[in-house]
């Protein structure tokens, strides 16, 4: 019975006990969900942080979609962060040297619009390990293929690669449809990366990629305008053959002229009575032979001068007179 009362007398003060502790445990978890710790027992095995200004689509942003799950902590304009803090505020770069910090701090991004930088109050954030991220390409579906334009979950998984914890980036890109891609597109930098030390051996290995990529660059271009010269063939070559095309039709022309012997004359031409076309040279022989018949006529056939002209011969007509006058 007794035990039974102080049974019943238990159960009255753990009940009021629960109800006093349960109203302190549902503001702290309220607390952890605003703040994105322990929402539905989900749990990042570093610390994740946050400064969202709210710039971004909330249906794209990948921060606020962290948030969503539980795996990230948003903080205030003016709060600091004791981890790494991926920031455009950063004076070098991530480098595997920064795994302890990471490893103890965790990491914390700036959630914000590229195209808003401006307004982000980069004095009030931070804190004493901010950093810039190397040369890295994008594989958000935003800004796909373009460098340097990681979103929150890429620049997050981005420092946890390069400071050797891959297995933290894969699980926080987990929970992307594309997000397994960046460490993929990014493998060859990735790896590159990680076999440096400090930041100035990252920065290096960096500079030594960009100066490829210009190399590269430079190459196929190039090319192209060698490819380009092929199939147009060489210019030099083009230009003199049309010089000795030129020439030649020149020569063809000079010898048509001499052939000609000379400039065309500009005598009229003439036909014949059946349409034919009399040459000069036809016409000098046609001329030449009537003279040669005219000739001939004048040999067989004597003509006195005075029967040209139709005049009579006067010592014919004297005699004619005189054989008038004996026969009177």
């Amino acid at each position: 019975m007794s035990k039974g009362e102080r049974g019943k007398g238990n159960s009255r003060s753990g009940g009021s006990a629960k109800t006093s502790s349960g109203g302190h445990a549902g503001r702290h978890k309220h607390a952890e969900t605003k703040h994105g710790a322990g929402r539905g027992g989900k749990n990042f095995p570093v610390k994740l942080a946050m400064w969202d200004f709210d710039q971004c689509d909330p249906k794209r942003c990948s921060g606020k979609k962290l948030e969503r799950l539980g795996l990230i902590k948003s903080l205030r304009v003016g709060q600091k962060f004791q981890g790494i803090v991926v920031s455009p505020n950063g004076k070098g770069v991530v480098c595997p040297n920064d795994l302890q910090t990471v490893e103890e701090n965790g990491a914390a991004v700036v959630e914000c619009s590229w195209a808003r930088l401006e307004e982000i109050p980069f004095n009030k954030i931070g804190g004493k390990h901010e950093r810039l991220l190397p040369y890295l390409v994008a594989a958000n579906q935003v800004n796909y293929g373009r460098p340097w334009r990681l979103n929150c979950v890429e620049a997050l998984a981005a420092c946890f690669a390069i400071v050797g914890r891959m297995d933290l980036a894969a699980e926080l890109l987990s929970h992307f449809s594309w997000g397994l891609g960046f460490l993929e597109l990014n493998k060859e930098l990735l790896e590159m990366y990680q076999k440096c030390t400090d930041s100035d051996s990252v920065k290096a290995a960096e500079n030594a990629w960009l100066e490829q990529i210009e190399r590269e660059a430079q190459e196929r271009k190039k090319r192209s305008l060698d490819d380009d010269i092929w199939m147009t063939g060489n210019v030099n070559r083009a230009h003199a053959d049309e010089e000795s095309d030129e020439e030649e039709e020149n020569s063809h022309s000079d010898e048509e002229f001499e052939d000609s012997d000379g400039p065309q004359s500009s005598k009229p031409v003439k036909f014949d009575s059946l349409g034919n076309v009399i040459y000069e040279e036809e016409e000098d022989e046609d001329d030449k032979n009537e003279e040669q018949s005219d000739c001939e006529d004048k040999e067989d056939h004597p003509q006195h001068p005075f029967e040209k002209g139709g005049i009579n011969d006067p010592v014919s007509e004297a005699q004619g007179h005189l054989e008038g006058l004996s026969m009177k």
